[in-house]
């Protein structure tokens, strides 16, 4: 296992690499190059740049988060081979720079939704949350600004304005896109990816649907085990993998999720570990990354990880807002630290009493 933090990059992040260097367990970073839209090539000197800043900190990188698909990849767009074709360049490039991961998703129109960035918990900090029954009430063209307002100023990733600026046209696009044809255009791209990803040993690591349930009428297809399963025997290639996401999977209590890690020996190559608690069906906040703050047996999961084999970077994923800290919404550094810290000692306890 790897101890690792998400690193939006220079210009971005709040959260300096010599802040993240200052936590005792991360030796690496999770990264990216945060301005890139979907579908554009991202150049040798770039990514060469970007590790070279994150390594002269004394880190390394573990891996990308994320590459973004182009909604023709998405939608099967007559266009969508070209831009493949450009992904697989991307992918290359990322190959030569010797990083070996890449967490993606496939999810139509919006990445992750929150319909609260700020809720204020019982003990002062604040922490993202949902609630389904705002979603039902909220005009979907309505939710980039929503977000904005809520966003302290930060970019925040999956919500890049460019894109959603095209709401109407985006949803436009989609209208037709089942479950199924999603599901045959993601094993589609996959399948035209994996020669370049088996050259390079690249592992794509696949991120659950957040949450893990249909949104304003729009597919998800990553949501439970049974689809999880069912994309890796479509496309039986160790490099085609999983980022387990406890937050995302846990969305939907009915995912046990250290059964889900015991069914995906070998295909898990990131692990995303955070809590949450829910408050009511189809409402929830995220919470500490400790298991009595949440709904989640925080122990459970990390010892089925170690259970299975597990040695991948981990990442504690979005933390609290605490002790004042005005940053991008679930990527303060000092919850987010106390997380690191906790699924290290967790892990460690588990190594010395194997």
């Amino acid at each position: 296992m790897h101890m690792t933090m998400r690193w939006f990059g220079p210009g971005y992040d709040p959260v300096t690499l010599e802040q993240i260097r200052q936590v005792p367990v991360v030796k690496g970073v999770i990264s990216t190059l945060y301005a890139k839209q979907p579908g554009e090539l991202w150049e040798k000197a770039e990514i060469a740049a970007l590790k070279q800043e994150i390594e002269d900190s004394g880190l390394t990188v573990a891996g990308i988060e994320s590459v973004n698909i182009h909604d023709a990849i998405k939608t099967g767009a007559p266009e969508r081979d070209n831009y493949i074709e450009t992904y697989i360049k991307t992918l290359k490039h990322i190959g030569q720079a010797d990083i070996h991961l890449v967490c993606y998703n496939f999810m139509p129109v919006f990445d992750w939704t929150r319909t609260d960035l700020a809720k204020k918990r019982a003990d002062g900090s604040t922490t993202m949350a949902y609630n389904q029954k705002i979603i039902d009430t909220i005009d979907p063209n309505n939710m980039q600004a929503l977000i904005e307002r809520q966003s302290n100023g930060f970019m925040l990733a999956g919500w890049e304005p460019e894109r959603l600026a095209r709401l109407k046209e985006l949803f436009a696009l989609y209208d037709t896109v089942n479950p199924e044809i999603l599901f045959n255009n993601l094993k589609y791209f996959l399948e035209q990816i994996m020669p370049t990803c088996d050259k390079y040993n690249i592992n794509m690591a696949i991120h659950p649907d957040d949450p893990a349930w249909a949104i304003f009428g729009l597919s998800r297809i990553v949501t439970n085990q049974e689809q999880l399963l069912r994309l890796m025997s479509a496309v039986d290639n160790v490099h085609n993998g999983v980022t387990l996401c406890t937050g995302s999977l846990g969305t939907n209590p009915n995912n046990n999720i250290p059964e889900i890690i015991k069914s995906l020996k070998n295909r898990i190559h990131f692990a995303h570990i955070r809590n949450l608690l829910h408050t009511a069906p189809g409402q929830f906040e995220e919470a500490a990354h400790i298991s009595v703050d949440g709904s989640l047996d925080m122990f459970a999961i990390v010892k089925a990880l170690y259970d299975n084999g597990f040695d991948g970077p981990i990442r504690p994923d979005h933390g609290r807002n605490i002790w004042g800290e005005k940053g991008m919404p679930g990527y303060g550094l000092y919850d987010r630290a106390l997380g690191a810290m906790y699924l290290y000692g967790l892990w460690e306890a588990l190594e010395k009493h194997a």
